[in-house]
């Protein structure tokens, strides 16, 4: 479990006067306007990988895309490696921030199909005609719904931990992180990492999981005036939580391409019961393992992450549709005839 809601209810209320709604709702209304219009989409950030030279028959660039509390930099040494690694030449690779999220605008609406018109944007802007995914948690859920929605401007799918058929308690629990972020007091004039610290002791008693602590505290940024603040619109992600708690039902939709469904072995996220349901969506879809791994299975075991992964993206397609296993493989990535060893090493450093 992420959360402990009795400890939460009990903290909350001890240590920082907080009122809760009727009923014990955790969750609190806020109003919030502004005057960006998500219609067609806003503009996402994003940091790349690119190259300036030209490749012959260049691999399908990469768009990633993260989950709830994430955002871009969480990618960044993981964009390195699939830039390098990929086949025949290096891959474009781009890593996105959602909506409502770090240095993506913030708007009043936040849901699943806003997150396609955003990534549709992004496709049209870049002038991608055809780009693999990756997601992440919420970012997986929006890069399905994508690949239904506009098929044929996807060519592989890659989803880690996240499934369109169930959803975990733990992730419906995840809407208390808010009201948690809420309340928290916020330090000033300090540097990020005691700001850090101080933000970690006062998460401990409601928020055991030392991972999902680490990725709250990675949206503590430090304004001009020497506060802090959460890089997250909180009052929108508040009121728009069940848009994004349950993936949307689809009818007569299907992605006929290559996709990897991949859990954590000590996840609830992907149920192996699901798989039937999940390839009436995604017939070619494949479901693995990665033993000894919880929900953020790329930061615990992420060597073997980028070895399925990198494995996946530069297989062709007669390769890719196997039947699903599990995998416990430690070996690193093969060398890309562009990397030196030293700069591989170097990479995966960075990522451990």
């Amino acid at each position: 479990m992420f959360l402990k809601p009795t400890i939460f209810q009990q903290s909350l209320v001890k240590r920082l006067n907080y009122t809760f709604g009727g009923n014990n709702s955790f969750m609190k209304k806020d109003s919030f306007s502004d005057n960006t219009k998500s219609q067609d989409g806003v503009n996402m950030a994003y940091s790349s990988y690119e190259t300036t030279m030209s490749i012959p028959n260049e691999p399908t660039p990469l768009v990633i895309f993260h989950g709830l509390f994430g955002s871009k930099s969480n990618w960044n040494a993981f964009s390195k490696v699939y830039h390098n690694m990929g086949k025949p030449g290096k891959r474009r690779v781009f890593a996105v921030d959602a909506r409502n999220h770090a240095d993506s605008p913030f708007t009043e609406s936040h849901s699943y199909d806003d997150m396609v018109m955003d990534l549709k944007k992004f496709v049209k802007k870049m002038n991608l005609p055809k780009v693999s995914l990756l997601g992440h948690c919420m970012g997986g859920r929006a890069c399905m719904l994508f690949s239904l929605k506009y098929p044929e401007l996807v060519d592989k799918l890659i989803v880690s931990d996240i499934s369109p058929i169930t959803t975990s308690i733990n992730f419906k629990s995840i809407c208390l992180l808010f009201s948690i972020m809420k309340v928290i007091k916020l330090p000033k004039n300090i540097p990020l990492s005691q700001a850090k610290s101080e933000v970690n002791r006062q998460l401990i008693p409601v928020v055991p999981n030392k991972a999902l602590r680490t990725f709250m505290m990675n949206n503590l940024v430090q304004t001009t005036d020497g506060s802090y603040k959460w890089s997250l619109n909180l009052p929108t992600l508040m009121n728009n939580y069940e848009n994004v708690a349950g993936f949307p039902e689809m009818h007569n939709a299907a992605f006929e391409g290559p996709v990897l469904f991949l859990g954590g072995g000590n996840s609830d996220f992907i149920q192996k019961s699901d798989l039937s349901k999940i390839q009436k969506l995604f017939p070619k879809a494949e479901l693995k393992y990665m033993e000894g791994t919880g929900h953020w299975l790329q930061t615990e075991k992420p060597i073997e992450f980028l070895k399925i992964t990198v494995d996946f993206l530069n297989k062709v397609d007669k390769d890719i549709n196997k039947s699903a296993e599990k995998v416990t493989t430690k070996e690193q990535p093969k060398l890309n005839k562009n990397e030196t060893k030293e700069e591989t090493q170097e990479t995966l450093i960075k990522i451990k």
